[in-house]
């Protein structure tokens, strides 16, 4: 019998002004016992929506308007809310995709796992501290301690573990995993993924497998389905869609996905000339932090590397290894402990008061989330134009022309510059955010995970907007990342960064080639690499 059976499913959202937008249109797929279907596609696809559709979570705006969810061959079309909670965990398990907006800031991680158990009838307070002791030993996480911990005392991939506990409590015939590693660290990623793997085979549990990956797809679905504008534009097993793609969406998913299509390294760069100073240069770099109780984290230990002028220079490695830390010394928002960090010859540490503020004109920053670090009251105009406005740089008029040059340059015509970020996609926010990182007219710019947030396609165009700025301005990038595909294809030199220190600095051909780190070398097997060879011959 296949256990999820969706078919015709049609889904449509009511806007304020009372108009419907359809977000899914005609969806049919399967999944069978033990196996795993991967829904791929960009924000907007409506693959969320799918998924969301089989457990009665759509939004209140949401309406159903056509096809059948059937599962283990019952029809859930027209069930209440209610009902629905009686398969809710029981049958049907959910991993949601942000552990840090997923989990209860105000309960125990614990009191969190058993909350399934609660539901469905178990109230022997023994039996629940054992059940989540098991279920969160079953995920890695042995440590009796973690049950009484808060989530934010927690590391990301240690959360998402506790999603996944709390989603196999009652050991559900059907998984869905809802973007279940994109915010995460690729060790912690493949992690994830193999633990979800291990489950999967122990319970024989069929896997829903929602994400904008399509390399992390490919690797570990049996079949993927690929959906554009809430339609199905291609489905098979993976291994056909990734290698014959049916359709030029399919075809352009594959070839934007780093990991699917390694770029070819950059050329060495050039030696500096005779005197010539690095564009950034960080000396024996030392970050100390002390905690409520006296105890002190070093955050980054005697690191060190050059950045000559024009190139690109990665710091890669997980959560908690300091490239952050170091990037925000560099800016000017963190006092170093120890060392230096120069910028074109000037001592960042060193700098003071207003001399320090002015020096900020000459690095600059793009974050990681620009939902977040755009103000939602401003029109994208405004926010471009800001720094010159703190600044105190030019007129009015020249602030507003300079701005929205700044907007075509980067793809957003005037018809973008009055809107406001909520109006405006995640790419298009994120190519805000560059331009107005350039405004001022900076040498270095610092990107924090700039594309990391964002779709395939998306993460395409914007990776390939910042070579053509790079080209153009002459800018030095430093670029944060934890995905090694990404890095690989923009950067001339990498700095590999573990628990504070700098584990080894090469050219991104040696660290990719020839890594002499273990830990570098845990990082690259970690990249996802899918099964692409033809299936052994049985006859």
């Amino acid at each position: 019998m296949t256990l999820l059976d969706i078919r015709d499913l049609e889904v449509a959202y009511r806007t304020r002004g009372g108009a419907e937008h359809t977000a899914v249109a005609g969806v049919s797929l399967t999944v069978a016992p033990g196996e795993v279907v991967a829904i791929v596609g960009e924000t907007g696809s409506g693959k969320t929506t799918t998924a969301h559709a089989v457990l009665g979570l759509l939004a209140p705006n949401a309406t159903v308007r056509g096809g059948r969810v059937l599962l283990q061959g019952t029809d859930l079309s027209g069930w209440s809310r209610k009902r629905l909670e009686t398969v809710r965990g029981r049958v049907v398990g959910l991993v949601p995709q942000d552990p840090g907006t997923s989990l209860d800031p105000l309960r125990t991680v614990g009191w969190q796992v058993a909350e399934t158990l609660r539901v469905h009838g178990e109230r022997d307070r023994r039996t629940l501290d054992a059940h989540v002791a098991e279920l969160l030993e079953r995920v890695g996480l042995p440590d009796r301690r973690i049950a009484d911990a808060y989530p934010h005392e927690l590391s990301g991939g240690m959360r998402q573990r506790v999603l996944i506990a709390a989603a196999l409590a009652l050991r559900p015939a059907l998984l869905i995993a809802d973007e279940p590693t994109s915010a995460l660290d690729v060790t912690v990623q493949r992690r994830i993924l193999d633990l979800l793997d291990e489950l999967r085979e122990q319970d024989g549990s069929g896997v829903l497998f929602v994400t904008h990956d399509l390399a992390a797809a490919a690797e570990r679905a049996d079949r993927i389905v690929v959906m554009r504008g809430g339609r199905v534009v291609d489905a098979g097993p993976a291994r056909r869609v990734v290698t014959a793609p049916a359709g030029d969406y399919t075809h352009r998913l594959v070839r934007n996905a780093p990991a699917l299509n390694p770029a070819p390294f950059r050329p060495a760069p050039p030696a500096a000339a005779a005197g010539q100073a690095p564009a950034i240069e960080v000396r024996g770099l030392a970050k100390e932090f002390t905690g409520r109780s006296g105890h002190s984290v070093r955050a980054v230990d005697d690191v060190s590397f050059a950045v000559a002028a024009g190139t690109t220079h990665a710091i890669v490695g997980e959560s908690g290894s300091g490239k952050s830390t170091t990037a925000r010394i560099l800016l000017g928002f963190e006092r170093a402990t120890d060392g230096a960090a120069l910028v074109h010859g000037t001592d960042v540490t060193a700098l003071r008061g207003e001399v320090r503020c002015q020096f900020r004109r000459r690095v600059q920053l793009v974050y990681q989330n620009p939902f977040a670090s755009l103000n939602p009251r401003m029109t994208v105009r405004d926010i471009v134009a800001e720094p010159l406005r703190n600044f105190r740089l030019g007129s009015r008029r020249e602030r507003t022309e300079r701005a929205a040059a700044l907007l075509d340059r980067v793809a957003l015509g005037p018809e973008y510059h009055r809107r406001r970020p909520h109006e405006l996609s995640g790419g298009q926010r994120q190519r805000v955010a560059i331009a107005r990182a350039l405004v001022l007219d900076p040498s270095v710019v610092v990107l924090d995970e700039p594309v990391s947030a964002l779709d395939v396609s998306v993460q395409a165009q914007i990776l390939d907007l910042l070579a053509e700025l790079q080209r153009e301005r002459g800018l030095t990038y430093l670029f944060i990342s934890h995905d090694l595909a990404v890095v690989r294809q923009v950067s001339d030199t990498v700095t590999v960064l573990h628990r504070g220190r700098a584990v080894e600095s090469g050219t991104t051909a040696e660290i990719f080639t020839a890594p002499r780190s273990e830990y570098t070398r845990e990082l690259l097997a970690a990249v996802p690499r899918p099964r692409l060879a033809a299936p052994a011959d049985t006859h």
